[in-house]
C-alpha cells in the first residue's frame, strides 16, 4: 500500500503545479488553472479504462459499469477547486485515493453488481461566485436556477463562465443523477481538524456534517475627513464592522463554553462563527469609512442551534447599525442543513476500518463537503484521514504516506464489503448494513 499511497502523492503534486499564480495553490471554478487540472485528471481516468466525460457544469467523470446495465451507481468524488492560497490536498485527495482504488480493482478483473462511478467536482469552496457546491448540486439536480445569474467580483455570470469552459447552463439538470440510480456515495477527505492528529490515529468514520449559514453584511454611514468630523457626530462604518465582528466572537466563545464537546453528537452542539472577508471601498488613512462589507460564516452540527445564532448576530447587527445611525444590508448567500452520514454505509465503512485493526473513532465534520448536497438524494458516507495539526486551507497541509496508505485500505475494504453485501442481497437487511 505504501508503494500505491506513494504514487497518489506523486499525482497530488502534478495537480499542486497547477495554479493560477506561481505564489501559491489557486484553482478557482471556470479558470485557465481550474481547466487544465481536470484535463490531466481525465487523461489518468482514461488510461484507468474509465468512460470518462466533462458534463454541462465542469464535473469530470469516469464511469466503471457493471455488467448488469440496470444496476444502481455508486459514487466515489470529491473536488478540484481550492481556495485562494490552499494547500494540495484538500479534495484532490479523495478524487486520486479513488482513482487509484479503482485501478487496482479494475486490474483484479473484479466483476461488481453496481457501477462505480468518480468524480471529481468542478467548484465545492465557491471561492469565484461565493456559493458552494456548484458541481454536486448539479449532480444532485438542486443547483437553483438563480444560481446561473450569480456574479464573480468581474461581474461575469456563472452561466457566461459555464458556457466559457465548454458547458451548458441548459443541459445541467438533464445530466443529474435521478435519486432511483443511486445506491450510494463515499468521499475520502483529510479531516481538516486537529483530533486525528493529537489522538495517534491514522482515520475515522465519519457519522455527520454540520450545517452551514453564510451571509454578506453591509454597513452604509457616511464618509468624511478624519480630522474635521467630530467623534461623536461621526458614521463610521469600519467600527460597526469592528464592533459585530467581536460580537459574533463573543457568540462563539460563549456556545463552546456552554458545550461539553466540539462537534460531538452526543453533546451539546456548539457554533462556530468567522467573518474571513472585509472590503472597504474607497478607503484611505485620512477618511472615515462611509461603507464596510464582510462575510458571516456560522457553523454548528445543530440546526436549531445554528438558526439561533443567525437570528441573534442579525439583531446584534441591526442594533449596531441604529445607534451608530447606519443602514445594515443582510444578505443570505447560503443555508445547509446538518447532514447525518447512511447508517449501513457507515456500519459498512467502520467494518472495514476495524479489519485493519484500528479502534474506529467517530467524528463529526465541521467542515462542509460535497456529500451534503448529495445527502437530499442519496445514502452518504465519509472517511476522514489524518493531516498534520490538523491544518487546511493553507499550503502546510499535509498526509503521511503511511496514513494514506491506510486509508486506501479501508477504503478499498470497503467498496469489497459492499461489493459482497449487494450480491448476497439488500443492503439495507444486512447485518452489518443495520
Amino acid at each position: 500500500m505504501i508503494r500505491r499511497a506513494n504514487h497518489i502523492i506523486q499525482r497530488i503534486n502534478r495537480l499542486a503545479a497547477i495554479s493560477e499564480d506561481d505564489k501559491g495553490i489557486t484553482r478557482r471554478y471556470g479558470t485557465p488553472a481550474a481547466i487544465e487540472a481536470g484535463n490531466l485528471l481525465l487523461q489518468w481516468m482514461q488510461a484507468a479504462g474509465l468512460q470518462t466525460r466533462v458534463d454541462a457544469i465542469g464535473n469530470v467523470r469516469g464511469r466503471w459499469p457493471s455488467a448488469t446495465p440496470a444496476a444502481k451507481t455508486f459514487v466515489i468524488a470529491s473536488h478540484l477547486d481550492t481556495v485562494v492560497n490552499a494547500g494540495r490536498w484538500d479534495g484532490p485527495l479523495g478524487v486520486l485515493a479513488g482513482l487509484d482504488i479503482l485501478e487496482s480493482l479494475i486490474s483484479g478483473h473484479h466483476d461488481f453488481p453496481f457501477h462505480i462511478e468518480l468524480i471529481a467536482f468542478c467548484d465545492e469552496e465557491g471561492v469565484r461566485f461565493h456559493t458552494t457546491y456548484l458541481g454536486s448540486k448539479a449532480l444532485a439536480g438542486s443547483l437553483e436556477p438563480e444560481t446561473l445569474q450569480r456574479r464573480d467580483d468581474q461581474d461575469i455570470p456563472l452561466s457566461t463562465a459555464i458556457r466559457s469552459i465548454g458547458g451548458d447552463p441548459d443541459r445541467i439538470m438533464a445530466e443529474a443523477l435521478p435519486p432511483d440510480q443511486w445506491l450510494g456515495y463515499f468521499e475520502l477527505h483529510i479531516e481538516q481538524g486537529p483530533v486525528l492528529w493529537n489522538k495517534n490515529i491514522a482515520v475515522a468514520p465519519v457519522t455527520a456534517i454540520a450545517g452551514q449559514v453564510r451571509a454578506e453584511l453591509r454597513f452604509t454611514g457616511e464618509a468624511g475627513h478624519a480630522g474635521t468630523v467630530p467623534a461623536a457626530m461621526r458614521h463610521d462604518a469600519l467600527c460597526a464592522a469592528a464592533e459585530f465582528i467581536l460580537a459574533a466572537e463573543n457568540l462563539a466563545k460563549t456556545s463552546a463554553a456552554n458545550s461539553t464537546s466540539s462537534f460531538n453528537p452526543a453533546a451539546a452542539a456548539p457554533v462556530l462563527a468567522t467573518v474571513g472577508k472585509l472590503a472597504i471601498p474607497n478607503s484611505a488613512s485620512n477618511v472615515i469609512p462611509g461603507e464596510t462589507t464582510l462575510s458571516l460564516d456560522l457553523r454548528s452540527a445543530d440546526w436549531d442551534t445554528l438558526e439561533s445564532a443567525r437570528q441573534q448576530l442579525h439583531d446584534t447587527a441591526a442594533a449596531i447599525a441604529r445607534r451608530r445611525g447606519l443602514t445594515l444590508d443582510w444578505h443570505p448567500i447560503q443555508s445547509s442543513p446538518a447532514v447525518a452520514c447512511d447508517g449501513p454505509l457507515t456500519a459498512i465503512l467502520t467494518s472495514a476500518i476495524r479489519a485493519t485493526g484500528l479502534e474506529p473513532l467517530p467524528l463529526v465534520s465541521g467542515a462542509g463537503h460535497d456529500a451534503v448536497p448529495i445527502s437530499a438524494v442519496a445514502p452518504v458516507s465519509m472517511l476522514f484521514v489524518r493531516c498534520y495539526k490538523g491544518i487546511s486551507h493553507n499550503p502546510a497541509e499535509h498526509v503521511e504516506a503511511a496514513d494514506l496508505a491506510t486509508a486506501i485500505a479501508v477504503a478499498e475494504k470497503f467498496i469489497l464489503n459492499l461489493k459482497e453485501i449487494v450480491n448476497n442481497g439488500d443492503l439495507r437487511n444486512h447485518p452489518i448494513g443495520r
